[in-house]
């Protein structure tokens, strides 16, 4: 069984079990945000981030080889990386950011699946693919996983008027406490800082 298939099955189990655990993937406490509902319709709906290829093969050099250790094949690590960067300029936030939440998030492990049953990369709640009219969108395919969650961050972050720290705590659900930020921020400057 190929590694791919091998993480599909199990986070296809994993999915199970909390179903079986009677725990249900997409509640929410509250009605979700209208105004973040129609940024994520939007983004989803609408389909060369560098500056230049130098510029390019500077970036995708330096960050793939500080992410070779978690994705170890060359192909899949600068997809993932041409991913993000294209995602978070369409989204007006740094690439680095960007990795960083993923590194928090989920350990770049597209698979993952939270206690909550958030999802994927940028670990997305399941209900705003119904939110947006996107039941069937799929939230282990990286490129529908980044584009919510690097609208979701920048949303956030224009609530907060460009704070970047209570906007990662309003992506984690943990706006008053500094631990999440902290963490991200963390990742930021041991892996991530741009050069």
């Amino acid at each position: 069984m190929s590694r791919s298939n091998l993480l599909r099955s199990l986070a296809g189990a994993l999915l199970a079990l909390s179903l079986v655990a009677g725990e249900c993937p997409g509640a929410r406490a509250a009605p979700p945000d209208p105004q973040l509902r129609d940024a994520l319709k939007r983004a989803i709906e609408h389909a060369d981030s560098f500056a230049s290829q130098f510029a390019a093969e500077v970036w995708l050099m330096d960050m793939s080889s500080r992410l070779r250790d978690r994705i170890p094949d060359p192909d899949e690590r600068l997809r993932l990386l041409r991913l993000v960067h294209a995602e978070a300029k369409r989204a007006g936030l740094k690439p680095e950011w960007v990795l960083a939440l993923i590194d928090v998030e989920s350990d770049f492990n597209r698979f993952a699946i939270s206690s909550s049953g958030a999802r994927g990369l940028m670990q997305i709640m399941p209900f705003w693919l119904e939110e947006i009219g996107h039941p069937n969108d799929n939230l282990f395919h990286i490129d529908t996983n980044l584009r919510l969650g690097c609208t979701i961050l920048r949303y956030y972050l224009d609530l907060e008027h460009g704070d970047l720290a209570r906007a990662l705590a309003r992506y984690n659900g943990s706006l008053g406490s500094n631990r999440y930020p902290a963490l991200v921020f963390e990742a930021l400057e041991e892996h991530w800082f741009s050069q």
